[in-house]
């Protein structure tokens, strides 16, 4: 699903974004964007579908790690 100006439209959500942060958030450290993968939300959405939202909140708990 990727078109050919995947690496443009990076670069212009990065600028933007840190553009956004150097006049309204002044001395703090900028963002780290993600390199890639799918949203938490999204995620949860689709195993909701898949497996109900019980099973799909306990699995999300499992991969989540916490408590080790």
């Amino acid at each position: 699903m990727a078109h050919p100006d995947v690496a443009k439209d990076k670069s212009l959500v990065k600028k933007a974004v840190h553009k956004h942060e150097k006049t309204m958030h002044p001395g703090k450290p900028l963002t780290k964007l993600k390199k890639g993968g799918m949203p938490k939300a999204l995620m949860e959405s689709m195993m909701e579908k898949k497996m109900g939202k019980g099973m799909a909140k306990a699995m999300m708990q499992k991969k989540a790690g916490r408590g080790r």
